[in-house]
């Protein structure tokens, strides 16, 4: 919601906000006994389906150097945290369960991927009702194939919600449990909101946040990661020096001994619990304009740095005290739902009805007009975030908040009960986000529809990984982890 592009660099914070989207991935063994040639050879099978792509591939998994066949890059990290953390008589029964086999299918809800192409060819109108007829995680259709029969790449668009990190995250957690290096049935309600020992979440953000950045390429803020490890939260990243060892490593340092040195690293990330105000609610948006390249919109902005570099400064100030702004506000409303919820209750429905000028009329007592005064305070940050974005595209020769978004997003802020309306993470066309006052989401939705926008059936969750008894399809055991969300 805030931390766009600054999060890239300490010690900037980025708030972000998960949601009730999930990646699903099922381990369980492929073969019922450990097969002889598995003992003989010192290769295991790995089987990976996506159903929703209507893909299974088989790999060979070598037990000496953890890395998959016939893709030799790609190493499994969470198998080396397993050799790496387990003591010798758990390291037996590792052993035992990678010569079965390993049988990961990993399936995304519909959130992730947009569908409107299918809702407007069954002639259906653009509205949080459609979607929700579509089957739970539906196929994702391809292009046509290339003359090689290779490279198919999904049709359907992404919707920004950061699937790659909900998938590497639910992986690896999937992974470490089914191996025994943490027991994730253990979390319950309580350290899920942090307030107790969350040393085997740790492990799988380490873990997953390597993993992912050796899969992009690069290393990143790691906000995705972090909130669909441990749900909503005010994040500062991690120096990138703590994955050196694992980008510089070869072939003579065996991959154990790298994940070793990982996960002993000084992992200085911070991280904050943070949720939206009692009585708000978060709504995403679909405007249909087509997707933003995150990576390349980052190097437009690296490049603009670099060129003028005191503009650039003068600017990241500025957007750094919008966001600084709008986290106090929405944290001292936070407070004053729990000193005054009744006065707040009052307020915050009597402000769903009416357009934000109109507000301040409706405050009976100080008490409520303190909190209109806050709630105009965090209209007043998003605005000026808005506006040193734009300017930042603009300075940079992208669209981070383009015109249509801008027209989209001013109609917003204009209707009745609305408190924030932005572009999340890097901007661009993938979504716009609001926030709501009381039950006024419903008129926005229906108001969007009517702008060609699809309002998306995403709410807040703030809670990250966590295992699940039901497997959406049948009784299998599940490790779901939420989408991420905001910057």
């Amino acid at each position: 919601m805030t931390g766009g592009y600054l999060v890239l660099e300490r010690p900037n914070a980025g708030i972000v906000l998960s949601t009730n989207a999930r990646f699903y991935a099922i381990v369980k063994p492929l073969y019922d006994e450990i097969r002889p040639e598995s003992w003989a050879w010192g290769w295991t099978d790995v089987k990976l389906t996506s159903p929703q792509m209507s893909r299974e591939t088989m790999y060979k998994l070598s037990l000496k150097h953890l890395k998959l066949q016939p893709v030799s890059s790609r190493q499994v990290y969470a198998v080396a945290a397993a050799h790496a953390t387990l003591d010798k008589d758990k390291k037996d029964t590792l052993q035992r369960l990678l010569l079965q086999g390993l049988d990961i299918t990993i399936l995304g809800c519909n959130e992730f991927y947009s569908y409107r192409n299918q809702i407007e060819a069954r002639g259906l109108p653009l509205t949080p009702k459609s979607l929700a007829s579509l089957p739970p995680f539906a196929s994702i259709t391809f292009n046509a194939e290339e003359s090689t029969g290779e490279n198919r790449k999904p049709e359907v668009a992404k919707t920004g919600l950061g699937s790659s990190a909900a998938m590497t995250t639910a992986v690896v957690a999937a992974l470490l449990h089914y191996l025994g290096v943490v027991n994730l049935s253990s979390l319950d309600e309580d350290q899920l909101q942090g307030k107790k020992d969350v040393a085997d979440l740790d492990v799988v953000h380490v873990i997953a946040q390597t993993a992912h950045c050796i899969a992009q390429g690069k290393v990143g803020s790691g906000f995705d990661v972090s909130s669909a490890v441990y749900g909503s939260q005010r994040y500062i990243r991690f120096s990138p020096e703590v994955l050196s060892s694992v980008q510089n490593a070869g072939m003579a340092t065996p991959l154990i001994e790298v994940i070793d040195d990982v996960l002993k690293a000084k992992w200085d990330h911070e991280r904050t619990k943070f949720s939206l105000p009692p009585l708000m609610t978060l709504l995403l948006g679909e405007p249909g304009c087509g997707g933003s390249s995150t990576p390349s919109m980052v190097g437009a902005v690296k490049k603009w740095q670099r060129s003028n570099p005191q503009d650039s400064l003068e600017t990241w100030r500025r957007l750094s005290e919008g966001n600084s702004a709008l986290e106090a506000h929405l944290n001292t409303l936070s407070k004053l739902a729990e000193r005054h919820y009744n006065a707040y209750e009052c307020i915050i429905n009597a402000c769903s009805l009416l357009p934000a000028e109109k507000w301040l009329e409706r405050a009976n007592e100080p008490t409520q007009a303190e909190i209109v005064k806050e709630l105009l305070g965090a209209r007043d940050a998003m605005l000026r975030i808005r506006y040193q974005m734009r300017k930042m595209g603009e300075a940079a020769g992208i669209p981070i908040e383009p015109e249509s978004q801008s027209q989209l997003l001013d109609a917003t802020m204009n209707m009745e009960g609305i408190l924030l309306a932005g572009i999340p993470g890097a901007g661009g066309f993938d979504a716009v986000f609001a926030v709501t006052l009381g039950a006024s989401s419903k008129n926005v939705t229906q108001a969007w529809s009517s702008l060609n926008v699809l309002a998306m059936l995403v709410r807040e969750d703030p809670h990250g990984v966590a295992l699940e008894n039901n497997d959406p399809r049948a009784k299998e055991i599940t490790t779901a982890v939420s989408s991420i969300q905001l910057e």
